[in-house]
């Protein structure tokens, strides 16, 4: 049986190639964001061939504007006939980032609710919500316990609603994200969602281990292992300098960039900021680039956001690759041993994209659609695991 999916606020279509890697076939897109929709198209239609009935841009994709009813007969299909929906609504609204009450009336709320609203007009066999964790705080609570009342309401049972860590399933990436997965009653079953993790933690015991940021990088140099000692190894942990060399040669390491990649682009940094990463050690943060490198605005007492301007800790998975990773004053995100941000392609990578996949607009736009996307490996786990249940 071929399980049939459509695609909400596809955006660059994280989701979308998780279905199609998990033998999914995507009937249609909507997406708003042009840069995104673009992306979207390139690589589904234009370079893989799928036919998608893409709705895009400020009109097409604008799903307020979408006819649930129009989008379900212009493709064929009856109430019930479909399989899955996906969908990661617009999540600034219930971003963990805001202080106080900040988007708690913030519109785009409401747009999980409309995600909804094309659940009961197509009333699919199961649906898959992805978004951040803050959606689960008190202050949003209306929200979700409105969708997860007329998801019950309408004949879904909720199988699971919570967190996720894309590390856990081989994501080279620290990522918590909310996952809502509503199965249609009718075809309830006892069974475990999400599935057991695959990867662990490297004090745990188990194998195999946390993919580390290492995998999407090229191999360290061998003359950079003192320095990693003694910038970080020697200071942080047990490891002797013995332990350290045999652990940074057996990290994972990922292919050499091709030169005339598009996403092969970085921040241009400033002769103040090279001088900066300079004189940032080896998997080191912004504080210990120096006290003549400390931001006034992280001066006094408020230590500020220690991630800013740090490098990727080459040994473990990196941290959350958000909508400003092309961006070090946004994270985390300088190069592990070059004075240079990371490229859009390592960022792509550190979220599970392949190569061919490739990402078009400003860079500032690129960096948007890859910090938004459901990493494509772990969407492919959850979406096999409900196929595997709807079949």
């Amino acid at each position: 049986m071929t399980v049939k999916a459509i695609d909400l606020f596809a955006g660059a279509g994280g989701f979308t190639l998780s279905a199609i890697e998990s033998e999914v076939k995507v009937l249609a897109a909507i997406e708003f964001d042009e840069a995104a929709a673009h992306t979207y198209k390139e690589n589904f239609v234009k370079v893989v061939k799928h036919n998608i009935d893409l709705r895009a841009g400020r009109d097409l994709g604008d799903i307020n504007r979408v006819d649930p009813v129009e989008l379900r007969e212009s493709l064929r299909l009856q109430k019930g006939e479909l399989d899955l929906i996906l969908g990661g609504p617009p999540c600034q609204g219930f971003s963990t980032h805001r202080i106080k009450n900040a988007g708690v009336n913030d519109p785009r709320n409401a747009l999980l609710l409309r995600y909804f609203e094309f659940v009961n007009e197509f009333n699919p066999k199961a649906f898959l919500v992805e978004n951040v964790t803050g959606l689960l705080w008190e202050r949003h609570k209306d929200f979700l316990d409105k969708f997860i009342s007329l998801a019950e309401s309408t004949g879904y049972t909720i199988k699971f609603c919570g967190i996720i860590n894309a590390k856990d399933y081989g994501v080279p990436q620290s990522r918590k994200r909310v996952f809502i997965y509503g199965l249609r009653s009718d075809l309830d079953t006892e069974h475990e969602f999400p599935p057991q993790p695959t990867h662990f933690s490297p004090t745990s015991g188990k194998l195999p281990q946390w993919k580390p940021a290492s995998a999407v990088f090229e191999k360290i140099p061998e003359e950079l292992y003192v320095q990693f000692w003694e910038d970080y190894f020697k200071k942080k942990t047990k490891l002797s300098y013995e332990q350290t060399t045999k652990l940074l040669r057996n990290l994972k390491s990922g292919k050499k960039l091709k030169k005339n990649d598009p996403c092969n682009i970085h921040m241009q940094p400033t002769s103040m900021m090279v001088e900066r990463f300079a004189d940032t050690p080896l998997n080191g943060s912004r504080e210990d680039a120096g006290e003549k490198h400390q931001l006034k605005c992280h001066s006094g007492e408020y230590g500020g956001h220690k991630d800013v301007y740090g490098r990727i800790l080459i040994h473990l998975p990196s941290n959350t690759i958000t909508t400003g990773c092309n961006n070090p004053s946004k994270g985390r995100f300088v190069h592990p041993w070059l004075n240079h941000g990371m490229t859009l392609r390592h960022a792509a990578r550190l979220q599970s994209f392949p190569d061919w996949f490739d990402f078009h607009g400003t860079s500032t736009e690129q960096a948007r659609q890859i910090g938004n996307a459901v990493p494509p490996l772990l969407g492919k786990v959850l979406i096999s695991e409900i196929c595997s249940r709807l079949n």
